[in-house]
């Protein structure tokens, strides 16, 4: 606001120097009106041009506006009052209040008034009633109550924008440590959670085979072997879930989706004696990009939870893997031919009720990109996961 007011005092001078330049009388007045327009004009010049640098010193220093004030004082007189120069001086009383608050712009509106009248006075081809001569300090008045008015407006606007910027940041951070909290609970349940209860599973059988009476000891002993390697597991778990947490994936070492995909449709099948082929669709001639590892590692766990899920409720007799690229989507599926979701089932029900698998899968899926349905698709029973990723973003990240 200051420099758009000293940009237009610029003009004002610019446009009055010539008259007041040749009303000055020779010699010594002639010295002092020029020393005055350039003096004047050259420090509405470089404040304008230059506010963020300069203004600091203005605001410090009061006296460089009352001299400022008087060298107009100088110009207005060698003019007149009925030139330009009187925008000017109407001028002062405004900056005054929008730099000082209500003290300057008090004292500099009577001094530029006390000026006005004073110029009037002495002037003796100008003849003016007592409302004309009146009139331009009335309005260096009123254009310092405006100063006042517009800083204490720009004041209170760069107070809210303050206060916006701080609520902006505090609910960025809530929200990031909110989704940072909603990607540990989805971590923590695809893989040790699963793993944890498996052991407790295998702990009881244990149990249950040791209370037995003439319980075979090779039992027993295959027993303890498999809560010694699921316990194993699950502090393998652990360690990749914290080194992850303390680490960012780089595509130094990229992984092969489709190989990864087939090797853990093998485990699976083999973990669980469920009958899992895995077999490659699509458009065998199109070479997939490298994708990020993280990309990689939420496509890859979506599926294996979904073989998972599969295998825990919904009593299976085999289950179909399938991955490959169809035009620019890759497209990765897992259909098995069990029970099915139950009919209206949505992903708010199944949250309320405990089961964040499905929920975790799709919050996966967002979070790459990726598109994914489940249902029965087109099959008479089972459920179905498809998940479509367009390989067009994954270009795009790295070009």
């Amino acid at each position: 606001m200051c420099r758009q007011v000293f940009g237009f005092r610029l003009a004002m001078i610019a446009l009055a120097s010539p008259a007041a330049l040749l009303n000055a009388a020779p010699g010594l007045g002639a010295r002092l009106v020029a020393a005055a327009v350039l003096v004047t004009f050259m420090g509405s010049y470089v404040l304008f041009r230059d506010w963020e640098r300069f203004g600091p010193l203005l605001l410090r220093h009061p006296t460089l506006l009352a001299a400022d004030t008087l060298f107009g004082a100088l110009l207005l007189i060698s003019a007149g009052p009925d030139t330009t120069l009187a925008y000017v001086s109407v001028c002062t009383p405004l900056l005054a209040g929008l730099v000082y608050g209500w003290r300057g712009a008090g004292c500099f509106a009577s001094l530029q008034g006390l000026i006005l009248v004073t110029v009037y006075a002495s002037s003796k081809d100008l003849h003016p009633t007592v409302a004309e001569a009146l009139l331009l300090p009335g309005l260096c008045v009123v254009t310092g109550a405006m100063g006042v008015t517009l800083r204490n407006l720009l004041l209170r606007f760069g107070a809210a924008t303050q206060a916006l910027t701080s609520v902006q940041a505090r609910l960025a951070a809530t929200e990031a440590v909110a989704t940072e909290r909603t990607r540990l609970a989805r971590e923590m349940h695809d893989s040790v959670a699963k793993t944890l209860h498996g052991v407790a599973l295998a702990a009881e059988g244990l149990a249950s085979s040791a209370a037995a009476a003439n319980t075979d000891p090779t039992l027993l002993k295959n027993q303890a072997d498999l809560v010694a390697r699921s316990a194993r597991r699950a502090a393998a778990e652990s360690r990749e879930l914290l080194a992850d947490l303390r680490r960012q994936a780089t595509p130094d070492h990229p992984t092969d989706v489709m190989a990864e995909l087939a090797a853990r449709t093998t485990d699976f099948s083999t973990r669980t004696n469920i009958p899992a082929m895995y077999h490659p669709t699509g458009d065998h001639k199109t070479t997939l990009p490298p994708l990020p590892p993280t990309v990689t590692r939420n496509l890859l766990t979506i599926a294996t939870e979904a073989m998972e899920n599969a295998h825990r409720h919904a009593s299976p007799t085999q289950v179909d893997v399938s991955a490959g690229v169809h035009g620019d989507l890759l497209r990765i599926t897992v259909y098995d031919d069990g029970r099915g979701l139950p009919e209206n089932t949505t992903l708010e029900q199944l949250g309320r009720a405990g089961h964040f698998g499905l929920v975790g899968m799709v919050e996966r899926a967002a979070s790459v990109g990726a598109r994914i349905r489940i249902g029965r698709g087109d099959h008479p029973k089972g459920t179905e996961v498809r998940l479509e990723l367009p390989l067009a973003t994954i270009r795009e990240e790295a070009a």
